[in-house]
């Protein structure tokens, strides 16, 4: 037998082996995908929504009280009578108190107004932890942080006409999870929202999600924005969202995206080579328009984008502001004890000279990790949260 027919072979008995092993090994429901939908397991699918706020089986669509209530007037139970809640001002509302273990797959939220998402504070909470694991506005979790829509078409988040926002994490937790939504308006608001989550054992190994917030308006030190810092634990990074909004004209992303990982001091592990190249774009996301002229292009793609472009109206608003998202999903950033992520702030000066900027800048990093964590800096005030 030559050479190739042996590799051949090798390959054939893996391939056999690996199926076999798959046969035989119980699916506990997770990680799904094209390649292992049609495995049965035990998982046990749920759901909690307005219509069944304990996402007990079998008690959905019992409501006989909701904002539906008088649509349904000449319907009943069972005929939308609660699609949504109100949170009052000022109040926390809890979405979600799951008993694990389990992960959720899929949420699906639309707050309303859209214009007032920064007042909108996303909790979660996993297993016995009194300080939440994700604190932050609901909008910039969901890569969409001006107030205004914009269509996003990534793996782990779609927003969706006319204000659908869709978070597809895997979240794993083992004994409970909770998720809480507080209301910082001086009004009340109306959140839609469906969690969809799996009742099932989950792998040892399996670390928690997390995503915290921060703004800094302008920035405290020139040209230096710090998107995470203090994270302890083991785990590994898996995601950006920028709402940058930009203080002075021309182009401003000459700064370098840096990871310092498991005790880096003074120099990072990894390094980027400018800010629209860490967002998987070039040349400051410039294309030629139909008048000839570079104009900043919106993309949205599965790991990055730049889905939102605010231009000024030469009116009122008067600077431009960007949406920008890069997800680490093939390219998880991996640490074993601490964790710091800063991006620079940096433009052009006279004479081809780098200029330290100081814009506003908020942003949110996602990443999984052991508990337990170390708990977050405080959330900016009402005011510090504001969109201008």
């Amino acid at each position: 037998m030559n050479k190739t027919a042996l590799i051949f072979l090798a390959a054939t008995l893996a391939t056999a082996s690996q199926s076999l092993f798959a046969a035989d090994t119980p699916f506990d429901g997770l990680n799904l995908s094209l390649g292992n939908l049609f495995r049965i397991s035990d998982a046990q699918s749920r759901s909690i929504c307005p219509e069944n706020l304990t996402g007990g089986k079998g008690l959905a669509g019992m409501a006989t009280e909701g904002t539906g209530k008088d649509a349904a007037r000449d319907l009943g139970q069972g005929w939308k009578i609660s699609p949504s809640v109100q949170i009052p001002p000022h109040s926390t509302f809890t979405l979600a108190d799951i008993a694990g273990p389990g992960e959720i797959t899929q949420i699906w939220m639309t707050p309303a107004p859209l214009d007032k998402t920064r007042f909108f504070i996303l909790r979660m909470y996993w297993d016995d932890e009194t300080d939440p694991s994700v604190e932050c506005p609901l909008g910039d979790f969901f890569a969409c942080g001006w107030g205004h829509y914009c269509q996003i078409s990534s793996l782990p988040v779609c927003v969706n006409p006319g204000s659908a926002f869709n978070c597809y994490w895997p979240m794993p937790f083992r004994t409970k999870a909770k998720i809480t939504l507080e209301n910082l308006d001086d009004q009340p608001m109306t959140i839609y929202y469906q969690i969809n989550y799996t009742l099932t054992p989950v792998p040892s190994d399996a670390a928690y999600f997390h995503a915290e917030f921060r703004r800094q308006d302008p920035l405290e030190t020139p040209g230096l924005y710090t998107i995470l810092d203090g994270v302890k634990g083991r785990g590994q990074y898996v995601g950006t969202y920028l709402a940058w909004g930009v203080h002075n004209t021309g182009w401003w992303g000459e700064g370098e995206m840096k990871f310092y990982i498991d005790g880096d001091k003074e120099f990072p592990t990894i390094c980027g080579t400018g800010t629209e190249d860490y967002f998987c774009g070039s040349y400051d996301f410039d294309t030629a328009g139909p008048d000839g002229q570079s104009h900043y292009t919106e993309f949205s793609t599965p790991y990055s984008g730049l889905a939102q472009v605010i231009r000024p109206d030469g009116h009122y608003d008067s600077q431009t502001r960007f949406g920008l998202y890069r997800w680490h999903i093939t390219d998880p950033i991996r640490f074993q004890k601490d964790l710091k992520v800063t991006i620079q702030d940096l433009g052009w000066q006279s004479g081809g000279r780098y200029m330290k900027l100081r814009d506003d800048i908020a942003s949110v990093a996602f990443w999984y990790q052991t508990l337990p964590h170390a708990k977050f800096p405080p959330l900016p005030n009402r005011d510090e949260l504001e969109c201008h």
